[in-house]
């Protein structure tokens, strides 16, 4: 990725004072108490975010140049979704041995050859955490025991030619929007490294 070249000019806000309001397993709703002090302009406000853990997801890629991807019932749309492998960042453990591991559980896929597609904001307006981003290529499969979600979670693994898997981003059968993001870092990559080798 290349380095920041953009220069922000807008004010920062401070942290008066910040509550937690409502504890979950996956979040906390915070209330902060925020102030403005800019040149021309002294605020004040209440703000409510959601203090997640930072996330993780994965394109990963066969040897026959295939997709493996999750199709799994997501609560929020009631609807089901077919998605790349992803998951939380547990305590203790990096973003890469979080997707390591999230890939083996979800999938029963595993590969040696990681690297990473950056970092997205995964919702600035109102969310604390990160999604890293990762791409692993020459999957394999080494487990062909069913996949183990969390609890609630039941999961059903599909492959996919990587054009036809692009297809489906295109035309929104795949759009769950993080994932949508890391499609994007990895045609970056693609067009980086085409341009690199003219």
């Amino acid at each position: 990725m290349s380095e920041k070249s953009f220069q922000f000019t807008i004010e920062p806000w401070s942290v008066i004072r910040e509550n937690k309001e409502y504890p979950t397993p996956i979040f906390n709703l915070l209330h902060r108490k925020m102030k403005l002090e800019a040149k021309d302009e002294k605020n004040e406000g209440d703000f409510y975010v959601l203090k997640a853990p930072d996330w993780v997801n994965v394109i990963p890629i066969t040897k026959n140049q295939e997709v493996v991807l999750v199709e799994q019932y997501r609560y929020g749309i009631e609807q089901p979704t077919l998605e790349i492998p992803g998951g939380m960042v547990d305590p203790g453990e990096q973003p890469l041995e979080s997707i390591k591991r999230e890939l083996i559980e979800e999938t029963g896929y595993s590969s040696a050859n990681w690297s990473s597609l950056g970092k997205v904001s995964s919702n600035p307006a109102i969310m604390t955490n990160y999604t890293h981003l990762y791409l692993a290529e020459d999957c394999e499969m080494i487990t062909s025991e069913k996949p183990r979600g969390d609890e609630h979670e039941r999961i059903n693994v599909h492959r996919l030619a990587v054009d036809k898997f692009l297809d489906f981003v295109a035309d929104g059968t795949i759009h769950h929007s993080i994932m949508v993001a890391a499609v994007a870092r990895f045609l970056l990559k693609n067009e980086q490294e085409a341009r690199s080798e003219k």
